[in-house]
């Protein structure tokens, strides 16, 4: 065969083909999982003819040898040593590579097949939302109705956001995605009293049982949740459920007690995390020497990812109302800056152009201030992404800090917060400057780990 040399010494390399738990091809690599990598001959990975490079990512030994090439290579590997199922696989090369994963890489890669799929609905709501704002604050007059088909515009995927997490996550874990629907709709059912509502004082929560209930509108990790209660509520109740009866009861008992967990167990965790953010970040920004400016800025977006941030609201408004100043709203888009630089930065290092577009689209509704499609769909995928967002974010918290911008107004962020700023044309200039500069930042934290990140986000 042509390139047997190339494979005896891919087969020294790594141990021995009894070494070897499962290998696969993309483009241009040969993929390689072994089941014990201290066997990996380090010093000769670069020895192995006709490849071009090794590289080990997401627990995967990665040798490159060209578009046609690999094809090649990989077929003559599979004749000699068989299919590349050990007796200890999977059968499922993707499975075997999950298994691999850290457990900060396996929540990542789980995230991401949850919630990848949602942001093309996702980017579109959020540029519409944006514009909506825009509009608004430029002064323009609606009439009630075209307000209203606006608003339906813009606000139902985000209202509804957590029956499409419930489904996709449903999915993922294996149960049926259409009890997901259903859970996900009960959990913003307009019965329960809207979870912006009732943060902004505007309407009371429900009392039962002496547990105060709201809405999970905007949440995302209750909706993770909901599917993986739901995936596993569907197998165990099977187990033991007789089959005549499984039609009903299975699906009866899997909605009733993950909807109960969610109002009467976790709702009244949520709502103690939500007090505890709140009285966290009014005890961080008093805090001396910018140190809350900086912790804010670097980790608003994290509490974007758990859904709390709706409940910082509260305490913008009163920081209008007691100062006529909101520092939260600079914060939050210095932090929003930190993430769009990282993000634009990654998707110009993915070698796809379909996904570097679709990288680049998600990115694009972080203008209008809305990052989820950004946060899932891209920074989240890699933690060097998301993490040098989180870096550019605390740097621009302290520059907030140190000229002592804030906005006279709250509700937008980005370019529709400049509007916050027009009254005074020096911290109109101050805003977009520290925006500006905190977007540089994370763009080039990104660019200082292309090399690790390049690899991560091509694998």
């Amino acid at each position: 065969m042509k390139y047997d040399k190339t494979i005896d010494t891919i087969l020294e390399v790594v141990g021995g083909k009894e070494n070897i738990k499962n290998f696969e091809h993309c483009a241009t690599r040969l993929r390689i999982i072994l089941k014990d990598d201290s066997k990996l001959d380090k010093e000769r990975v670069d020895e192995v003819p006709e490849s071009k490079g090794y590289f080990f990512n997401t627990g995967q030994h990665q040798f490159i040898f060209g578009t046609g090439k690999v094809n090649a290579v990989y077929s003559e590997m599979e004749q000699k040593i068989g299919d590349g199922n050990s007796s200890d696989s999977s059968g499922n090369f993707k499975e075997d590579v999950y298994q691999n994963l850290s457990p900060v890489q396996k929540v990542v890669r789980t995230l991401a097949d949850i919630l990848v799929p949602l942001i093309p609905t996702l980017v579109t709501t959020g540029l519409l939302m944006g514009i909506r704002g825009l509009v608004i604050e430029l002064g323009v007059n609606m009439t009630g109705d075209v307000l209203s088909l606006f608003e339906m515009l813009t606000d139902t995927a985000f209202a509804f956001l957590p029956v499409l997490i419930a489904y996709s996550a449903t999915k993922k874990f294996g149960g049926n995605p259409l009890l997901g629907i259903v859970v996900g709709l009960m959990m913003v059912a307009p019965q329960i009293p809207n979870a912006y509502a009732v943060s902004s004082g505007d309407i009371q929560p429900l009392t039962i049982f002496g547990i105060d209930i709201v809405g999970y509108q905007g949440s995302v990790i209750p909706a993770i949740i909901v599917g993986w209660m739901i995936s596993k509520l569907e197998r165990w109740l099977r187990s033991f459920v007789p089959q005549m009866m499984d039609l009903i009861v299975t699906p009866f008992l899997t909605i009733v007690i993950t909807i109960s967990t969610m109002l009467f167990l976790l709702g009244p965790i949520l709502q103690f995390a939500e007090s505890g953010v709140i009285n966290g970040i009014v005890y961080l920004l008093e805090a001396p020497l910018g140190i809350g400016y900086i912790l804010f800025g670097g980790l608003q977006q994290v509490i974007t990812i758990t859904g709390l941030h709706h409940s910082i609201g509260i305490i913008e408004i009163s920081l209008l109302n007691d100062t006529g100043r909101n520092v939260i709203q600079t914060l939050t888009t210095v932090s929003m800056a930190g993430q769009f630089g990282a993000a634009v930065s990654a998707a110009l290092l993915m070698r796809d152009k379909v996904k570097r577009a679709n990288a680049l689209s998600a990115s694009a509704s972080t203008l209008f201030g809305i990052t989820e499609p950004l946060l899932f769909g891209v920074n989240l995928r890699a933690m060097r992404v998301f993490g040098s967002g989180i870096a550019a974010g605390a740097i621009g918290g302290l520059l907030t800090y140190i000229i002592g911008l804030a906005a006279t107004g709250m509700g937008i962020t980005f370019i529709p917060g400049m509007l916050l700023y027009t009254g005074n044309m020096t911290a109109l200039f101050q805003y977009i400057l520290v925006t500006a500069v905190t977007f540089v930042i994370g763009f080039v934290f990104v660019k200082i780990q292309s090399r690790a990140i390049k690899a991560e986000l091509n694998a």
